[in-house]
């Protein structure tokens, strides 16, 4: 293929080739062609010019393929337009000779369509330069219109088009023959020519104004005509030129126009009436009308009809919604009428009026529903609602009209139904869209909406009451709050007029109906309203008897309220269960006997009555099934299966009962057949086991029933088919945009669509396809779909002889109809038996011996050839699931033996398509079976049939089955992907555009061979590249296709092959195509091209957004006219579309995108992606309510924007985004969200303003965050105060996230304020809105939430300022305090007790916040005696906040210990539900509490935080007055912590503690033992400082010391805590509360002693009882033990921390060496908080039980130094090791040491421990240890100072410790000789000689070496002077401990040292800095020595005069300066001796 990329073609390569590799060839040749041509210089096409022009034109006669006559045209184009234009004439006469030539074979078709296409492209090209030669070749082209076959006709019409647009006005001479021909081709027969013609005249009414002016009216009846007998394409291609020129009509008001032509304007009445007359007429002409027309027969086609439908909307949608919205009234009137009473042709009959009613409400979806703002959709309802009214006024007029007869006879009543019903319908969908923003239209009394709406419910018309109670329950969906008051309303009229039968109805509907929008309203409706309606219900049922009148209607008004109460769900129902169970047993006679005489007795009347009544009862069971199948338990079971039996008896019978009455019986027998058929479907076989042979003769009757006369099978075979297979059906089965209105022409005409009279219990089911009205099919239809699907069931069931029967009984049936009767019989019977095969597939069952498999087999062959492709279709499912049922190899063989004979022989179309389906159906189920024979055979037979150009179906089906096999056959398939791409590619080339659905076929041939070949088709050998060239050359190939849904193919298969091989696809020329299709009006071109861009964005979504752009930049005109990327960019492109996109799926795409490209690009292009969200949110804010709090950020706010407004403004229109919905304003704040958590993984200067405004001075294209915090809190103040709920909640959200994020950020210009600071006005402002009365509690919850974070933040310091906020949550407190009983009665019990649970864990919140301030703030000064005290004193904000709290927290306390109570109570295990109070507790109720828990579950633990800190707070001492009252809570609720009747008993301030404390535990524990997955970590860290704070107070500690086994229980709890969260936060927190526990023991056991003490103060010490742990043995068993357990959790931590500690993990059970480590920061926290524990566990023990403790707790904390101890820079000890210092001091200073019962033990222990610490130095296995040296030493002096003597005294140990010292003495280190000094200083000093003079004896000499040694060559450097500084100081320490006859010489040693360093005047003015200090150190403490041993001193001098003299010099010179130098030299001395005394603080 390389050879085919030149600029000339490559004739040798060429003509090496083979005929099909020509072809492919050509294309790519031309395909490269196209894009060099554009990239080449003028000069150089010229050169090649004429010998290109030569190939390209040979190449014609080659008879091209389609694509290559297309891309030929268009390079011939390109060519002429970019060089030269002389030869263009030659090659335009050429072409039309081609056109002339009389050559008719077949052959030489293809040359002529090409010069046909050539001839279109070069004047779409080069336009007028052509001028002169048009006419000649327009003349030329019409000719041969005349003589042309179909494809002709078709290239012809499309070329015109093209010679047309780029002729312009130029080509006026022709308009008109063009319009004739145009005209004849709009009829034609092929479905293609009719589309190119409708696009040619398009095209043609750019300029013939004769169109939409003279001969507008015969336009539109040629349009007429055109939609008779249309398909799909050609419907949507002829109404947008019907729609575009009438919109044209009324638009060309320009007085240019005018004056050129005289022609009439013409009105907008007359254009309605022209389309009215196509709706209401069809084609027959205004004045032509036919004898058949008068006489009122004929009725309007349907497509006709859908034709005028969707022409309609192309009117308006040209026109645009702003003309719409002015114009409104007039077009809502008139479309209207088309089914008023002045129009009786619409609504002939039931089926058309139905049809009608469908084709209205689809143009009032599209046009009102899809072009307008939600403003002007406010005003639009109002409208219609003006428009319900008036008709009302003339059915109230008829209706009180006395006379019976005429009012019962009244046309006008029956005619202004189906007006009433489809603005009801409209004003219903128009709510629901507006969803809580269409509140001010119902609060409107002007509008009067609600009023209008049920007034309407009374109407005559059953139809009209069930669209009057539709449309309240999208109301109720929409705006919940109006759910109860409506029910309310409705319940009220309906008790009322009980009399009235329309009354009866109509509001019973409307009850369904809302009941049915409850699943929809998360907050629900009062519990008890289940109660009065199950009261009203059996009312209505129980005197339905009492008033024949009104039996029917209140018979069925009770059953219909039971089933719409069943979808509440089990909560409800399960209180009135028995209740409807006893109804359902009444309603069936007991016994067959009681039947019989029931058959005898009745009339015609109470027959009906009576099924009616059944039908209804059996239709509140099945919703009872479905809905809550929790409540169908064994016993619910056993009362629900007695009265089947009967039902089933009753439905033998029905025959002869209407044998007996008649017709009357005919309806209401057919819906008790399908409601107990769709009961038995629900219901297990099992059930219904001894019923089954009658059930099934039953459904064997109705499907061959001899009445039915219609073959509905689009309604029962889609569902038994595979849904891939579908696709090769009709188009009409496949989604688009039309469904509504084209399923109509899908049923086929005698068959109605659905409607929601046919079935008015379907009002209260969830609709299918999303929000529209439910559209049940009529009785007869919908009750042989449930036989079909019973059928399957039950034929699975019976035994095998009756299975036979009943086949046998069914292909008789079929055999011994004839006629259309025989296809609607074999339909029915063909379903049935799917049904059953699918059935038992699934089951995995069999179908049984030869007899069974031969009925079934004839049914389904028969089938395979029968005349309509769906049946073929589900008779090839059916094919494939006998050979999976049968499971039998040979019988599959078989099976695929018969399909392979009958497709070699068979000649017809049909059994063709039928069979090749069947075989690649069988593949599908069975294709591992088949060998790779089979596998050959098929492909074989496949690609011959796929080449059969006679009958495009057989090739379409053909190929679908070879996509099919491909797809099953996987990498088997191998072998034939070469032979399979060059067919497809051949075909792609060859087969005409007018047969698109070959093509699609070939698209989902080539879509799955990509998918076999996988990511093969990566690599780089010459096979798969050319493979993969021929994938893009196919793919190429089907972009270039006119047919929508090929592209659509196209963009799946790129979207495959740039998974797999993403390098090899051109990502810009696929962006384009996708950018261009963006807005198809093809679903699922939209769908492809979003799930390819949805693919895109995961990998390059920057790439897929500029290319996007340039995309646009490049392209002279527009793209597409609604996407407007270029103002916006792709992104801005895609939230305009998902704005008006319907779509779910579509919408998911858009949103995942977006979602997709904001993840990878929302950092880089910060300011685009937030102007973008601004502009949405803010296209449709209210902008009065946002510039009253903004005035003051205007000024700095729109510095920022006028720079980054892109176009807009000089663009004319204010925004890129016109009224965007309330949806899509929720997804922008949604994405404002997203932005800001991007932002938190980028760069800091997002959340830093100082380095923000920093960097963006160095460069101005930084942006961050941080900077846009204006425009932030303004997206979040417009979204959280709109009128939309959703909008808010999103709008709090965003503003909850900003406050979080940018709460700590400090404002540069203002020191100690931070930067949101300015920005509290709008944030009350935002949040104030959401505290009024009639906010929805989930918004106020939310804003609670946002309050309290406000709050905690700490923004605002001022009081004053955050009284604001605080004022709001006291308002909301006031509220809630009234309790569960008073709050609002609009929604379910559970929402307030979610609005009660918000307010308490926000004021949680804060409180906590306050007390944590108030703790920091008042650290420092512990002064005040208690918090109170200071909290008065105090008078900052940390205080002041916690005073605000103060004046409500006794109130909140209360209500905080209820919450807890509640939250109890409702986590108790199930068993316990017989105890829990029977009114629910204080903030629930008892039959709400599964909806409540969730509540509870959300915001307990802040709770408990907050109570627990109250308490601790009281201190446990005071007790509120009232708090000693029986009930810890409210006194309405008696809680089941004292059960005890009030004022019985009243409780001790103790027992009230016990509970309090009792109750905080509890809960903690019963948490934190049993963590969920979904526990939240603020939950269990809240948890954790509860039980801090908790046990922060004595009394609390002292339960839980004197409780041990509540300690045990704890740290349990706890140590699983630890195990099961790596967090290191919440390891700390349990440490913290380990600690508090060790503490309260410790306690405890102080105190007992003590107690014992004084107790037996007299008696003997011996006789003292042990106390602690392990008593007098020791022992401490495991379980019991808190020391054990303590133990466990330390050791857990500190292994996890430091494996190396682990004996077994080691290996050995002593130490192996391992290079000692540092730990990150939260890990040397864990370990020292560990260890403190560690340290503190002695004194929890008896003696005994510290011995056996002791071991453990030593080997950990050696272990720990020993593996941490590292050497820092400056001798620094590293915390861990300061930890474990600390707690080896706390350990061996322990009084355990020194107590007598076990003072020998541990001084063993401790001997060993010390000589582990020796040992460490050691080289363990000849490697030595990078230990520091420093935290050795200092342990070993922590050892020698803090045990007795005894341990460190013995000749060993105390030999190897002084080597140790001696040997870091020679260490060079000097940080390591300093800190030796200060260690052995400490030594030194120790009071014990026992212990200092072995040390003093053997280290001083060598100290004194070392000091003489550094007088010798005088220190240079500060750490020296620092060395000789410690040096002197322990020699002066030794010089005090001496005794006396030792002192002198000591003194003698050290004073020439002193006084060496001393220096005369001269020497010391040129002295360092350092001689200067030494000089006077060295004084100083000459000066101390002198006076203090004076006889010393003064002999020493006498006997050395030398230093005498110097000494002398010194003071002397010294003598100013010392004067000065005192102070300093101090400071200096008092710096060494800091750093020994620190020492001894921390562990000395």
């Amino acid at each position: 293929m390389e050879l085919a990329h030149s600029l000339l073609l490559n004739e040798e390569a060429y003509s090496q080739l083979g005929e099909v590799q020509k072809a492919e060839f050509i294309f790519d040749w031309l395909r490269y062609l196209e894009k060099l041509l554009l990239a080449t210089s003028r000069s150089d096409v010229r050169e090649k010019q004429k010998t290109l022009v030569e190939q390209l034109l040979s190449l014609l006669n080659s008879s091209p393929g389609p694509p290559t006559r297309k891309l030929l045209a268009k390079n011939l184009g390109i060519l002429y337009s970019i060089g030269d234009t002389f030869s263009v004439y030659e090659t335009i006469d050429k072409c039309n000779d081609l056109i002339r030539s009389k050559d008719d074979s077949p052959s030489y078709l293809p040359t002529k369509l090409a010069a046909v296409v050539c001839l279109g492209s070069l004047y779409k090209k080069l336009g007028r330069i052509l001028g002169n030669t048009f006419t000649d070749t327009v003349g030329n082209i019409l000719k041969a219109v005349k003589s042309a076959e179909s494809q002709g006709r078709y290239e012809i019409m499309l070329s015109l088009q093209n010679i047309l647009n780029g002729l312009g006005a130029a080509a006026a001479p022709c308009h008109r023959d063009v319009y004739k021909a145009a005209r004849s081709c709009l009829t034609d027969r092929s479905m293609a020519v009719r589309c190119a013609a409708a696009k040619c005249l398009l095209e043609l009414q750019n300029e013939a104004i004769f169109m939409w002016s003279t001969d507008l009216d015969s336009v539109a009846t040629l349009c007429f005509k055109s939609f008779e007998g249309s398909n799909y394409d050609v419907r949507i291609s002829v109404s947008k030129l019907l729609g575009t020129v009438l919109a044209k009509a009324i638009i060309s008001k320009h007085p240019g126009a005018a004056s050129r032509h005289s022609t009439r304007r013409v009105s907008l009445e007359e254009v309605l009436e022209l389309l009215g007359t196509g709706f209401l007429r069809g084609s027959s002409g205004f004045l032509r009308a036919s004898g058949d027309m008068l006489k009122g027969t004929s009725s309007v086609s349907r497509d006709v009809r859908v034709g005028v439908t969707q022409a309609y909307v192309v009117f308006v949608s040209t026109l645009g919604g702003a003309w719409l919205e002015k114009n409104v009234a007039a077009f809502l009137s008139h479309i209207l009428s088309l089914v008023s009473q002045s129009h009786p042709k619409a609504t002939q009959t039931q089926i058309d009026a139905v049809c009608s009613r469908r084709c209205v409400s689809f143009i009032l979806r599209a046009t009102i529903g899809g072009l307008l703002g939600e403003k002007a959709q406010i005003a639009a309802a109002k409208d219609i609602c003006q428009a319900i009214l008036k008709l009302k006024k003339v059915v109230d007029a008829v209706m009180s009209d006395g006379n019976l007869e005429t009012r019962l006879g009244s046309a006008d009543v029956a005619a202004s139904q189906h007006v009433l019903v489809c603005a009801l319908q409209e004003l219903g969908n128009l709510i629901h869209g507006l969803g809580t923003t269409a509140a001010p239209l119902l609060q409107d009394s002007s509008a009067g909406v609600l009023d209008s709406v049920i007034s309407v419910v009374l109407h005559p018309s059953i139809s009209v009451r069930l669209a009057a109670a539709w449309c309240l329950h999208c109301i109720a969906v929409a705006l919940p709050s109006y759910l109860t008051p409506l029910l309310d309303r409705c319940l009220e009229r309906l008790t009322v007029l009980k009399s009235s039968p329309e009354a009866v109805t109509g509001f019973s509907f409307a009850v369904a109906a809302l009941l049915g929008a409850v699943k929809h309203c998360p907050l629900g409706i009062p519990h008890g309203k289940g109660k009065i309606i199950m009261t009203l219900a059996e009312d209505l049922l129980c005197s339905a008897a009492q008033n024949s009148r009104l039996s029917a209607q209140r018979t069925q008004a009770g059953w219909l309220l039971i089933a719409a109460l069943m979808t509440l769900g089990p909560a409800f129902v399960s209180h009135h269960l028995a209740r409807v169970l006893l109804l359902w047993k009444c309603v069936f006679p007991v016994s067959p006997k009681d039947l019989e005489t029931e058959k005898s007795r009745g009339d015609s009347f109470t027959w009906q009555v009576t099924l009616e009544g059944r039908a209804g009862a059996l239709c509140a069971v099945k919703s009872f099934v479905s809905h809550c199948g929790d409540l169908l338990t064994e016993e619910v079971m056993q009362h629900l299966l007695p009265p089947l039996p009967c039902a089933v008896d009753l439905l033998t019978q029905l025959s002869s009962i209407l044998k007996t009455y008649g017709s009357p019986l005919k309806t209401p027998s057919v819906v008790y057949r399908q409601r107990l058929y769709e009961l038995l479907i629900l219901l297990p076989p099992e059930t219904y086991e001894g019923k089954l042979c009658p059930i099934l003769k039953e459904l064997a009757a109705d499907l061959t029933a001899p009445d039915i006369q219609v073959a509905a099978s689009t309604f029962l075979l889609p569902p038994l088919c595979h849904q891939d297979d579908l696709l090769i059906l009709s188009p009409l089965l496949q989604e688009t945009d039309h469904r509504f209105i084209e399923e109509q022409l899908l049923l086929g005409n005698g068959i109605a669509c659905g409607s929601l009279e046919y079935d008015p219990y379907s009002i209260f089911e969830k609709d299918v396809e999303g929000d529209s009205v439910p559209k049940p099919l009529p009785p007869t239809l919908s009750v042989i779909s449930s036989a079909v699907k019973l059928f399957g069931v039950v034929c699975a069931h019976v035994g095998e002889a009756q299975r036979r029967l009943i086949l046998e009984q069914l292909l008789d049936s079929v055999k011994h109809t004839k006629g259309a009767r025989q296809q609607v019989v074999q339909l029915h019977v063909v379903s049935s038996v799917s049904s059953f095969l699918k059935y038992v597939a699934g089951l995995k069952g069999n179908l049984g011996p030869e007899e069974i498999r031969r009925p079934a087999l004839a049914l389904v062959m028969g089938a395979l050839e029968g005349p309509s492709p769906l049946l073929r279709c589900a008779a090839a499912e059916a094919w494939a699931r006998l050979a999976q049922v049968v499971d039998d190899g040979a019988f599959t063989a078989a099976l695929a033996q018969v399909s392979f004979d009958k497709l070699k022989s068979a000649r017809d179309a049909v059994t063709r398509t039928g069979h090749s389906l069947a075989l690649a159906s069988l593949y599908r189920y069975l294709g591992g079976i088949s060998s790779s024979q089979h596998l050959n055979s098929c492909v074989g037979i496949l690609y011959t049939l796929s080449q059969d150009s006679t009958s495009p179906d057989v090739q379409t089906w053909a190929l679908h089955s070879l996509s099919l096999i491909i797809d099953s056959a996987g990498p088997l398939y191998h072998t034939h992907v070469e032979p399979t791409l060059s067919l497809i590619i051949m075909l792609l080339l060859n087969v005409p555009p007018t047969h698109a659905e070959v093509h699609q076929s070939l698209g989902r041939c080539l879509n799955a061979l990509i998918t076999a070949l996988g990511p093969e088709l990566q690599g780089n050998s010459t096979s798969v590249s050319t493979l993969r060239t021929s994938c893009l050359l196919g793919c190429a190939v089907m972009q270039d296709n006119p047919d929508c849904l090929v592209q659509a193919q196209a963009i799946s298969c790129l979207q495959q092959l740039h998974m797999f091989a993403p390098r090899h696809v051109n990502l810009s020329s696929l962006v384009s195509c996708l950018c261009v299709n963006l807005c198809s009006p093809y679903l699922l071109l939209r769908r492809a091209v979003l799930a390819c861009l949805r693919q895109l964005v995961q990998r390059e979504a920057a790439e897929v957004s500029e290319h996007a752009v340039m995309l646009v930049k490049d392209s002279r005109e527009e793209l597409t006219p609604d996407a407007n990327i270029r103002e916006v960019g792709l992104e801005g492109a895609l939230l305009t579309l998902l704005d008006k996109e319907t779509d779910q799926r579509l919408c998911h795409d858009i949103k995942e995108t977006l979602n997709h490209m904001l993840t990878s690009m929302a950092v880089d292009k910060l300011s685009f992606w937030l102007k973008l969200c601004k502009d949405v949110l803010a296209a449709s804010a209210d902008f009065t309510t946002v510039t009253c709090v903004d005035t003051m950020q205007e000024e700095e706010g729109d510095k920022g924007d006028d720079a980054s407004v892109l176009t807009t403004k000089n663009d004319g229109r204010l925004h890129p985004f016109t009224n965007p919905r309330w949806a899509t304003r929720v997804f922008a704040a949604e994405c404002v969200c997203r932005i800001i958590n991007q932002c938190e993984n980028a760069h800091s200067a997002h959340f830093d303003i100082a380095l923000a405004q920093e960097m963006r001075k160095r460069d101005s294209r930084n942006d961050f965050l941080v900077l846009h915090l204006a425009d932030l809190i303004r997206m979040a103040f417009m979204a959280a105060t709109d009128h939309s709920d959703q909008l808010r909640l999103s709008g709090l959200e965003t503003l909850l996230v900003v406050i979080r994020r940018f709460a700590t950020i400090p404002e540069p210009e203002f020191p100690g304020h931070v930067i949101l600071e300015q920005y509290q006005a709008n944030v009350g402002a935002a949040l104030r809105p959401a505290f009024t009365s009639e906010t929805p509690p989930d918004v106020t919850a939310k804003a609670c939430q946002v309050c309290s974070a406000w709050i905690a933040s700490g923004v605002v310091s001022d009081l004053n300022d955050l009284r604001r906020v605080h004022q709001l949550l006291v308002s909301s407190l006031t509220k809630i305090q009234v309790g569960k009983e008073a709050l609002s009665h609009l929604y379910n019990e559970s929402a307030s007790t979610m609005e009660i649970l918000a307010v308490l864990k926000a004021w949680a919140e804060v409180y906590i916040i306050a007390v944590e301030r108030h703790k920091t703030h008042n650290q420092p000064l512990k002064t005040a005696a208690c918090s109170e005290e200071s909290v008065r004193n105090g008078s900052s904000s940390s205080d002041g906040l916690l005073d605000l709290v103060h004046a409500d927290l006794s109130t909140l306390s209360r209500l905080w210990l209820s919450a807890l109570q509640d939250f109890a109570l409702l986590t108790l295990p199930s068993e316990f539900a017989s105890q829990l109070p029977v009114e629910g507790g204080a903030f629930y109720t008892a039959e709400t509490s599964e909806n409540a828990k969730l509540h509870y579950y959300s915001s307990w633990a802040l709770i408990l935080h907050a109570t627990a800190l109250w308490l601790t707070s009281t201190g446990f001492v005071v007790a509120d007055p009232d708090e000693g009252a029986p009930n810890l809570s409210r006194p309405v609720t008696p809680t089941s912590m004292c059960q005890g009747s009030s004022g019985v008993t009243v409780k001790s301030p103790e027992d009230v503690y016990t509970e309090r404390f009792h109750l905080i535990l509890g809960i903690s524990v019963e948490f934190l033992c049993s963590l969920r997955s979904d526990a939240t970590m603020e939950s269990i860290t809240a948890c954790l400082h509860a039980l801090q704070a908790l046990l922060d107070v004595p009394w609390p500690r002292s339960k839980i010391g004197s409780d041990q086994d509540l300690g045990i229980e704890l740290l349990n709890v706890l140590h699983r805590v630890i195990l099961t969260r790596e967090s290191p936060s919440i390891q700390l927190a349990s440490l913290e509360v380990v600690r508090q526990i060790i503490c309260a023991a410790q306690e405890h056991v102080k105190e007992k002693r003590r107690s014992a003490e004084v107790d037996d103060g007299a008696a003997e010490k011996e006789t003292l009882p042990e106390f602690g742990e392990g008593k007098d043995t020791g022992g401490l068993v495991p379980g019991k033990s808190l020391v054990f357990a303590t133990l466990e959790l330390c050791v857990c931590i500190l292994v996890r921390q430091l494996p190396e500690l682990n004996p077994k993990l080691t290996g050995s059970p002593g130490v192996k060496a391992a290079k000692p480590q540092l730990l990150s920061e939260d890990g040397s926290r864990l370990v020292s908080a560990a260890l403190v524990i560690l340290s503190e566990l002695p004194a929890v023990c008896s003696p005994e039980g510290s011995i056996s403790i002791l071991p453990t707790i030593l080997y950990l904390t050696i272990g720990v130094l020993r593996e941490t101890a590292v050497k820092l820079p400056g001798g620094q000890l590293s915390s861990t090791v300061a930890a474990s210092l600390q707690a080896l001091k706390g350990i061996l200073s322990s009084p355990m040491a020194r107590a007598e019962k076990s003072h020998t033990a541990w001084t063993d222990l401790l001997r060993s421990a010390l000589t582990t610490v020796l040992d460490c130095w050691d080289p363990v296995d000849g490697t030595h240890q990078e230990l520091d040296e420093v935290s050795l030493l200092t342990a070993i002096t922590v050892f020698i100072l803090s045990t007795s003597p005894e341990v460190t005294t013995i000749p060993c140990l105390q030999k190897r410790c002084i080597e140790k010292f001696k040997a870091t003495l020679e260490i060079k280190d000097p940080m390591v000789q300093i800190k030796t000094y200060q260690l052995l200083l400490s030594i030194f000093q120790y009071p014990n000689p026992a212990v200092s003079y072995p040390y003093i004896y053997s280290l001083v000499s060598s100290i004194v070496e070392k000091l003489q040694e550094i007088d010798k060559r005088k220190p240079e450097d500060t750490t020296e002077l620092q060395i000789f500084q410690e040096g002197i100081k322990v020699l002066e320490a030794l010089v005090a401990i001496a005794e006396e006859h030792h002192r002198s010489q000591l003194v003698a040693c050290l004073l020439p040292i002193l006084i060496s360093f001393l220096l005369d005047e001269n020497a010391l003015g040129s002295a360092t800095s350092i001689m200067r200090n030494l000089h006077d150190f060295a004084l100083q403490n000459l000066m101390q020595i002198g006076p203090q041993y004076s006889s010393v001193f003064k002999s020493v001098m006498a006997s050395s005069p030398a230093l005498k003299a110097r000494l002398e010099a010194a003071i002397k010179g010294n003598q100013e300066s010392v004067k000065v130098k005192i102070p300093t030299s101090k400071h200096t001395k008092n710096a060494g001796k800091n750093l020994s005394i620190q020492l001894k603080t921390n562990f000395l």
